[in-house]
């Protein structure tokens, strides 16, 4: 293992646990759904490897990041405030961030909040519903409000199932050696139970405002619009290429679909490689 510590910041209404992988510039992994600093042990360690100093967090509500009032609107806003804070409390250099999904959209609000925190960020699979023409964006209301529907009337366990369906999770493709996800058990919801009742309305009703999508596009941020390459039947891959459109880029594919355990090697040193291209990265270098 890498050098390794963990940390926690105290910010408005919440306490952020984060853990750091690493030595060398910093990265900032942020993902979507109930992801939490555990489940991204694994790209961090693998990152890390390559020279970085990776920073993987619970987000506000997930596992270790306590909120004082459990009852306290948690938005986008408030998450991307969470991570404004938390770079300032570990560097005064912008940073390079990856995000996924619902972690794509809170660091695009921050990009555009507050773009001399960012160098480069990789937006994968986006929650940007905002950013798609009126037929996709119906399709995406859609879908989100079944997985409502299902979590309301049955509960957390069968909505993780329909969100399998809704993002064609495919463990069928995977590198030699991966095992798929074992089954959750009824201990093991807590963090799934905030993200469907918390976070989910969040991205059914939110997302960038006209001021922060007109920012987003002309920020001095190297923006990389990305998707997976399973993913490109779901209405995540359409928000990366209204993106890209956005920004007069292309969409750049990652190994496998909107999971990220499901090619480890090959995604990280696809983001590696990604990274390496980044005018940050060139600017380091020379």
């Amino acid at each position: 293992m890498s050098d390794f510590r963990t940390g926690r910041l105290p910010v408005p209404g919440a306490s952020l646990h984060y853990e750091i992988h690493g030595s060398g510039p910093l990265l900032l992994l942020m993902q979507g759904g109930d992801g939490n600093a555990a489940r991204g042990a694994d790209l961090a360690e693998r990152l890390a490897t390559g020279g970085y100093t990776v920073v993987v967090a619970d987000r506000r509500g997930l596992s270790g990041s306590t909120l004082d009032d459990p009852a306290a609107p948690v938005t986008v806003a408030t998450h991307a405030d969470d991570t404004h804070r938390l770079l300032a409390s570990l560097t005064d250099e912008p940073a390079r961030i990856f995000g996924s999904s619902y972690g794509a959209l809170i660091a695009l609000t921050l990009a555009g909040d507050h773009p001399e925190q960012v160098s480069t960020l990789v937006a994968h699979d986006p929650a940007t519903i905002c950013l798609l023409p009126a037929s996709a964006r119906a399709r995406a209301h859609a879908d989100l409000a079944a997985l409502a529907e299902v979590y309301r009337g049955e509960g957390a366990l069968p909505a993780l199932r329909k969100l399998a369906e809704l993002i064609h999770a495919d463990f069928s493709d995977r590198e030699p050696g991966v095992v798929p996800p074992a089954p959750r058990g009824p201990d093991d919801l807590d963090d799934l139970h905030f993200f469907l009742s918390r976070d989910l309305p969040e991205i059914r009703s939110s997302g960038l405002d006209a001021e922060r999508i007109a920012a987003l596009a002309a920020t001095p941020v190297h923006i990389v619009p990305a998707a997976g390459r399973g993913s490109r039947e779901i209405w995540n891959y359409d928000c990366a290429r209204a993106l890209a459109a956005l920004l007069d880029r292309e969409v750049t594919e990652f190994p496998g679909g909107h999971s990220l355990s499901t090619h480890p090697a090959a995604f990280a040193a696809r983001l590696r490689e990604v990274l390496e291209q980044s005018p940050a990265a060139a600017a380091h270098n020379g």
